[in-house]
């Protein structure tokens, strides 16, 4: 008995790897920066709920690739245009920054809203040091 198989449909076909990037994408993302822009300010101008807001905005922007365009306009300046994009793209800074505010809810919850102020001011100078030492080492 001899059993014949289909080929597996392939991922990648030549085409989609030799795709040409995509030219003027900035006349699409210049106006949608423009309008979430002024989404935030409308909503923290007219009292909207923020949290709404801020889900339609991060929503919005990933859907429309609105951060990837703004992180390759970073990206173009010279010198330290890469090492910004770099550092937003560490997976440490991430983590700190979000075990720093569950760390900072579970806190205020217990009724220690003061010394949250103070942790938070410590977190952030520890993730501005880390930057700051990634860069130094990195031109060292």
């Amino acid at each position: 008995m001899n059993l014949h198989l289909p080929e597996p449909p392939e991922i990648f076909d030549q085409k989609t790897i030799t795709r040409r990037p995509k030219r003027g994408a900035w006349k699409l993302m210049v106006p949608l920066s423009i309008v979430l822009i002024t989404t935030i300010y409308a909503a923290l101008y007219y009292g909207w709920d923020v949290k709404a807001v801020a889900a339609g905005v991060v929503l919005f922007g990933t859907l429309s690739n609105l951060f990837i365009w703004l992180l390759g306009v970073i990206g173009l300046v010279p010198i330290i245009g890469p090492l910004i994009v770099k550092v937003l793209s560490l997976s440490i800074i991430w983590l700190l920054n979000a075990i720093g505010y569950l760390v900072s809810y579970v806190a205020i919850k217990r009724g220690y809203s003061k010394d949250v102020l103070t942790y938070r001011g410590v977190t952030v100078a520890l993730i501005t040091g880390i930057v700051i030492g990634y860069v130094i080492g990195h031109y060292l």
